[in-house]
C-alpha cells in the first residue's frame, strides 16, 4: 500500500511539472492597452489643423478620413502632409464622397470600386499621403463592400447610431479591421458629455478601444456636424488622468489580440 502511494506521488508530481514547464513554454499574448481613436470625416482641414494647435499638448495623435481629395486646396494639402508628418494618419473617405450602399444599389461594386476608391488611393499617393485605412461616407457599410474593400484597406470604419448601455455598444475595437465609431458631433442624438464619460470609463474599466468620430471641430456650434474643440480636449484631459493610449486606425490593424 504504501509502495503504490509512493508511485502515485511521483507520477502526480512529475504531470504537476511538465505541466508548468508547457506553461512556461507556451507564451501568453499580452492584452493591449485601454485607449480612444479620435477620428475626423470629411475634409475640414483647416479646422482639424486649428484643433491640432490646442491639443498639441496633450501628444494627441488622430485619423483623419479625407474625401474629394483633388477638390482641396494646395495651402490644406501642406497642412494635411504637416499632420501626417506630426504621426497623425491621413485615411480615405472616398473619391467623390458617395454613399457607398445606395451607388452600388444602382450601379455595382465594381464601378464603386473604379469612380471612389482607385482615383482617391491614386490621387493621395501622388501627393503623399500613406493611405491604409478606410471610412464610409455616411457611415453606411454592406457586406459586400466590407468583402470588396478588405483586400484593399487594413481597416474599414463604419458609423454606430445606436445608443445603448456601454457594455452593448458596437463602437469599441472587436479585434477585427471592420469596426465602427460613436459619432461625437453635436447632432447625433445620441451624444452628450455624461454619455461619452460613460463609454470613457468603460474602456478604462474593461481594457478596451473606443472608437470616435467627428466632422469639423470648433469653438463654438453653429451647425450641424459639428464637434466643440471643449469636447475634444475633454476626451484629451480625460486620457491623460487615466492613462488611456491615443491610438489612430492603422494602430488596430497591428495589435496583439487576446482570444
Amino acid at each position: 500500500m504504501k509502495l503504490f502511494f509512493f508511485k502515485t506521488l511521483l507520477v502526480s508530481l512529475f504531470l504537476t511539472l511538465f505541466s508548468c514547464e508547457n506553461k512556461k513554454s507556451t507564451p501568453v499574448p499580452k492584452p493591449y492597452k485601454a485607449g480612444v481613436v479620435i477620428s475626423f470625416d470629411d475634409a475640414y482641414v483647416d479646422e482639424w489643423f486649428e484643433a491640432d494647435k490646442v491639443l498639441k499638448k496633450y501628444n494627441w495623435k488622430a485619423t483623419f478620413c479625407v474625401c474629394r481629395i483633388d477638390s482641396i486646396g494646395v495651402p490644406q494639402i501642406k497642412k494635411l502632409l504637416e499632420l501626417q508628418k506630426e504621426g497623425h494618419e491621413i485615411a480615405g473617405h472616398g473619391y467623390h464622397h458617395y454613399n457607398a450602399v445606395k451607388f452600388v444599389a444602382k450601379n455595382g461594386i465594381d464601378e464603386y470600386i473604379k469612380q471612389e476608391i482607385d482615383p482617391m488611393l491614386l490621387s493621395m499617393k501622388k501627393k503623399g499621403f500613406n493611405v491604409s485605412s478606410f471610412a464610409y461616407p455616411y457611415g453606411e457599410r454592406s457586406d459586400e463592400l466590407d468583402q470588396a474593400l478588405s483586400p484593399i484597406f487594413k481597416v474599414i470604419r463604419g458609423r454606430d447610431f445606436e445608443g445603448l448601455a456601454p457594455e452593448k455598444e458596437g463602437c469599441y475595437f472587436r479585434n477585427s479591421k471592420l469596426m465602427y465609431a460613436f459619432d461625437i458631433d453635436n447632432n447625433h442624438v445620441h451624444f452628450n458629455i455624461p454619455y461619452l464619460l460613460e463609454l470613457l470609463d468603460d474602456a478604462k474599466k474593461k481594457n478596451k478601444i473606443l472608437i470616435l468620430s467627428s466632422h469639423k471641430p470648433v469653438k463654438k456650434l453653429t451647425e450641424n456636424y459639428q464637434t466643440k474643440i471643449e469636447t475634444l480636449e475633454f476626451i484629451c484631459k480625460y486620457m491623460k488622468l487615466n492613462d488611456l493610449k491615443f491610438y489612430k486606425l492603422s494602430d488596430l490593424d497591428s495589435l496583439e489580440t487576446v482570444n
